[in-house]
């Protein structure tokens, strides 16, 4: 009988070690990050590598920091669940990349620091009082661009335009603020515009479509949903022969025919600069919200054939050229 039980207490011994050596011992004592994105495309996806590219560089790679990288696949939805869950795990930061994001996540916690990336207006998303007055958990970067440079580079490459399309999803706010200074530029310059909104993605050829009969240009702001489709849109461009600037660089890349805009590598290394503040002790009320203030010339030379315009030498000396 003591034999028997002898043998039965090692083999629960044996089993308690085994539990024991199945629990990852590896992630005790790490920092945990919650990254989420609204959704997959070029610019976010840039944003969130450059951003842990940056990290490790700055000493926070996976052997100090445990990641939580998380999708909403476009999901508003799905937003609210995966931040209401990094509230649960307890992280100790939130990385938010776009405007829909940084809303889910100031939603879910007043206590957690939320760095966000890529939100247009901060101000406007409700966000923050003030770019250089941080709300005591919210802080990050902002990807404004300098629409009144867009409208000059239509002006200098396509100087046969005289009525410019406006078109973004109502739903994202930094699209419209964004759309609406680009608006205003426009109209300031001279241009006849046309505004078209849309509500979800399968919408998008169509009401393309339709404005492209109707104007000689096409400017599409920073707009997540538009640009999972860019490839669409820059298609309908080509069909009419008539040029789509864009938001960003990535959109450039995808087909659309031009822009004046920042490199979201960068963007996703000056997020990572303010985790490190606030990781480092300082509080987020103390680290402004930064933007970007050097800006480049994109275009794609394939669109530029396709839609047969010649870019000026001067131009594309100084240019960078995507999509090729």
């Amino acid at each position: 009988m003591k034999k028997m039980m002898s043998v039965m207490m090692a083999a629960l011994l044996a089993a308690t070690m085994v539990g024991c050596s199945n629990t990852p011992s590896s992630d005790e004592g790490k920092i945990q990050i919650g990254v989420v994105q609204i959704m997959e495309h070029r610019s976010l996806d840039t944003i969130r590598e450059a951003f842990l590219e940056e990290m490790e560089t700055l000493g926070y790679g996976e052997d100090k920091v445990e990641f939580q990288i998380q999708n909403a696949q476009g999901e508003q939805s799905n937003l609210g669940t995966i931040c209401k869950k990094f509230v649960g795990d307890k992280v100790d930061m939130i990385v938010a990349i776009a405007t829909p994001t940084a809303q889910a996540a100031a939603a879910a916690t007043s206590d957690i620091p939320i760095v966000f990336s890529a939100v247009t207006d901060p101000v406007e998303a409700k966000l923050m009082e003030d770019m250089q007055k941080p709300n005591k958990n919210v802080t990050g970067t902002s990807d404004a661009i300098p629409v009144d440079q867009v409208m000059q580079l239509c002006k200098q490459l396509t100087p046969q335009v005289k009525k410019i399309g406006f078109l973004y999803t109502a739903s994202e706010i930094n699209a419209q603020v964004t759309a609406e200074k680009a608006i205003r530029e426009a109209e300031k310059m001279g241009y006849k515009t046309e505004l078209v909104t849309i509500s979800e993605i399968s919408e998008l050829q169509q009401a393309a479509q339709k404005l492209a009969q109707d104007v000689d240009a096409i400017y599409v702001p920073i707009d997540n949903t538009i640009a999972q489709a860019m490839q669409t849109l820059a298609q309908v461009g080509i069909e009419h022969k008539i040029p789509i600037y864009t938001g960003a660089d990535s959109m450039v890349n995808d087909g659309g025919f031009a822009t004046v805009g920042i490199e979201y590598r960068q963007l996703g290394k000056q997020t990572a600069h303010i985790a490190q503040k606030i990781l480092e002790g300082t509080p987020v009320s103390e680290v402004p919200a930064e933007t970007l203030n050097q800006f480049g010339t994109f275009i794609n030379p394939n669109t530029a054939k396709a839609i047969g315009i010649e870019i000026p030498q001067e131009i594309a000396q100084t240019a960078t050229m995507l999509g090729e």
